[in-house]
This record gives structure tokens, C-alpha cells and sequence, in this order.
């Protein structure tokens, strides 16, 4: 008997609003950045062009300076908790983010969750950002991610859980959607303030 739940990761496991933008913030690139999220939001490039145009300018800075940010985003209240408890009920754990796996590794490994997906940031021998990503997670795809594992672990039960736009796709592959402090416009099955409140809901679920 399995069961699959799939989690957003900022601002849902932990408190960060979006890799991209704090890294703008630390790097002194946040200007550029706006720039290039409006052309975006606006149909004039596409995702993997955008997450290009972002890397590019992160060009000569190092992994170790981007990890240094990744080790200082804290969890969520409850985030550890709820993980140990859904793993105690036969939980498969996905993150799916499309924020950076700096940061979503880091957090699937303490979690010991059991599958992560993320944008990468691609690195020289030196540890060096070289302006390249491999953008496995695109601003739409989560939900063709989570189909795919449904269809690998054919779940009895499938949860998703998240905040944002990118989030409605795997919402509608769940059985059930919960929103986490939502944006506006994003509704999920559930609408809740924390993740204390999703461990009630899925409590429910599994009565």
C-alpha cells in the first residue's frame, strides 16, 4: 500500500519566497532579473530562456558562495514533524521545485525524502557558475512530474501540497490539493495557514 505526496518547497517546507530572487538580491543582480521575469510573465521567452538569462548573470560567482545562502533558509514550523509522520503512514515524499537544488538537495537529504526535483545550476571543475542551468523543473511541468511517479507507483492516494501558480498543475494530478498560504488566485481542495494544518487534513484523510 503506497501513498504519494508531493510538496512545493519555498514558502510551503521552508522560508524562502523563490531562490532566483534572493540570489539576485545577494549578487546585486536583482534589477536585471526583474527585467527578464517580466519578459517572461509576458510570453516573450520561454522558461528555459529565462532561467538562462538569470544563470548568466551569476557568471564567476562560486558554489560555495550560493551554498552559503542554501544552509542559512530555515523550515517552516512543523516542517520536520510532518514529514516523520508521513513517512510513519507509507508516504512516498516528492519536492518539486522550480526554485534551485542548492537549496532543494540540501532539504531532501535532511528530510530524507524520497525523490527532489529542481533546477540546476551547472558548475566548472572550480565550483565555478558558468551562466549554464539544466532547467529540469519549468514553470508548468510539476504536474507532469507527479503524473509520471503516479504512473511509476500507482498510489492509493496522491497529496499535493503548495503556494503558488506553478503549484496548480500538480493540484489537479492529486486526489487531494492543499494550499498552503496561498497567492492570490491559487486555491487548492484545502486552504490552510500552516503546516500543522496539513498534518490535521491528512490525519483526516487517512480515518
Amino acid at each position: 500500500m503506497v501513498r504519494l505526496i508531493s510538496f512545493d518547497l519555498e514558502g510551503t517546507l521552508v522560508k524562502s519566497i523563490s531562490s532566483w530572487v534572493e540570489l539576485h538580491k545577494r549578487f546585486g543582480t536583482w534589477e536585471k532579473g526583474k527585467e527578464y521575469a517580466e519578459l517572461f510573465f509576458a510570453g516573450k521567452i520561454d522558461y528555459v530562456k529565462w532561467a538562462e538569462l538569470d544563470a548568466s548573470l551569476w557568471k564567476g560567482h562560486t558554489r560555495d558562495e550560493i551554498l552559503e545562502w542554501a544552509n542559512s533558509v530555515e523550515y517552516m514550523d512543523g516542517a520536520r514533524e510532518l514529514i516523520e509522520f508521513l513517512k510513519r503512514n507509507d508516504f512516498k515524499i516528492a519536492i518539486l521545485s522550480s526554485g534551485l537544488m542548492c537549496l532543494a538537495g540540501r532539504i531532501a537529504e535532511e528530510l530524507g525524502v524520497d525523490y527532489v526535483y529542481a533546477n540546476e545550476l551547472i558548475f566548472d571543475k572550480n565550483g565555478v557558475v558558468t551562466g549554464k542551468v539544466n532547467p529540469a523543473v519549468d514553470f508548468k511541468s510539476k504536474g507532469n512530474i507527479l503524473r509520471e511517479l503516479k504512473e511509476e507507483l500507482k498510489p492509493e492516494l496522491t497529496v499535493a501540497v503548495g503556494d503558488g501558480y506553478n503549484d496548480l498543475s500538480m493540484f489537479r494530478e492529486a486526489d487531494v490539493s492543499i494550499a498552503i498560504n496561498p497567492h492570490e488566485g491559487v486555491e487548492g481542495d484545502h486552504n490552510v495557514d500552516s503546516l500543522w494544518e496539513v498534518k490535521e487534513i491528512i490525519t483526516g484523510l487517512l480515518e
